[in-house]
C-alpha cells in the first residue's frame, strides 16, 4: 500500500483560474451584448458555462460594470456557474479591468486565463490548448491565420503591404503564469501603456508568447451581424437551445 502511494504517477494536469472581462460599453452593438440572448441563452451565460464545464478551470472571476454586478450574479446563479467566486467592478479600460480581476484571484493560483465576455463560442479544445501551452511556455494565446491581405496605411495612403504569412489574428482565452501576468499588467497600468490585449503587456516585458491553434468560430460579438453568425454556428453545432422557439 505504501509502495503504491510512493510510486504513484504524479498528475501533471494543469489547472487555471479565469478572469472574464465583461465591462465594455457595447457601443457598436447598440445594446448590452452580454445580456442579449443568443439562441435563448444570454451571451455571458454561454461564455461562463464554457469555463464552468472545463475540468482545467478551478475558479472564475467576472469583471463588469458597477450597474451590472447584480445581473451578472443572477446569471451565475440561474445557470449553475458554481466556479464563479466573485463578480467585481471593472476599470475604465480593458487593461484596468483585467488587472482588477487577476488581483482578486485566490492565493496559490499558478495559471490565469483572461477571456472576453463577448466570446461565447469558445470550445473546450481551444481552452485546453491554451492552458497546456501556458504551463509549458509561461504565456499562450490562441491564434488563427489572417485570410485578408493587410496594408499599413498612413494619412489615407497605403505605405506598405504586410506579409500575410506572418500575420495572425489572436483570440482569447489568453493564459499566463500568474505572477508574470500580474506583474506585467501592474507595470502597464502604472505607465499607462496603450495595450489592446493582455498578451501585449507580456510582450513589453520581453517575454515571448506561445501561439496555439485557435478556432475561426471563436468570434467576438461586436456588431449585430456577429450575432447572426454566432446563432448560425450554434445551430450547426446542434446546440440544444438553438431551435427551441417555444422558450
Amino acid at each position: 500500500m505504501l509502495l503504491s502511494k510512493l510510486f504513484k504517477k504524479k498528475d501533471n494536469t494543469p489547472h487555471c483560474a479565469v478572469v472574464i472581462v465583461a465591462a465594455g460599453s457595447s457601443l457598436r452593438m447598440g445594446g448590452d451584448k452580454l445580456m442579449m440572448e443568443l439562441c435563448h441563452v444570454p451571451v455571458l451565460a454561454r461564455t461562463l458555462l464554457a469555463f464552468q464545464q472545463s475540468p482545467l478551470v478551478d475558479e472564475i472571476i467576472v469583471v463588469t460594470r458597477m450597474e451590472k454586478i447584480m445581473d451578472v450574479a443572477d446569471i451565475c446563479k440561474k445557470y449553475g456557474v458554481t466556479k464563479a467566486k466573485k463578480v467585481i467592478r471593472g476599470g475604465t479600460s480593458r487593461m484596468e479591468s483585467a488587472l482588477a480581476g487577476v488581483s482578486e484571484l485566490s492565493c496559490g493560483t499558478k495559471l490565469i486565463a483572461i477571456h472576453d465576455g463577448a466570446r461565447p463560442l469558445v470550445t473546450q479544445d481551444v481552452i485546453s490548448r491554451a492552458v497546456y501551452a501556458a504551463r509549458d511556455y509561461l504565456a499562450a494565446v490562441p491564434a488563427i491565420p489572417s485570410v485578408d491581405t493587410l496594408k499599413n496605411v498612413e494619412d489615407e495612403r497605403v505605405v506598405a503591404t504586410l506579409d500575410r504569412e506572418c500575420i495572425m489574428r489572436v483570440q482569447t482565452p489568453q493564459v499566463f503564469d500568474a505572477d508574470l501576468i500580474k506583474g506585467a499588467l501592474t507595470v502597464a497600468a502604472a505607465k499607462a501603456l496603450p495595450i489592446t490585449d493582455d498578451c501585449s503587456a507580456i510582450e513589453l516585458m520581453g517575454v515571448k508568447v506561445k501561439a496555439v491553434e485557435g478556432d475561426p468560430n471563436n468570434i467576438k460579438l461586436t456588431t449585430p451581424n456577429d450575432v447572426m453568425l454566432a446563432e448560425a454556428i450554434l445551430r450547426d453545432r446542434g446546440d440544444e437551445y438553438a431551435d427551441r422557439t417555444w422558450l
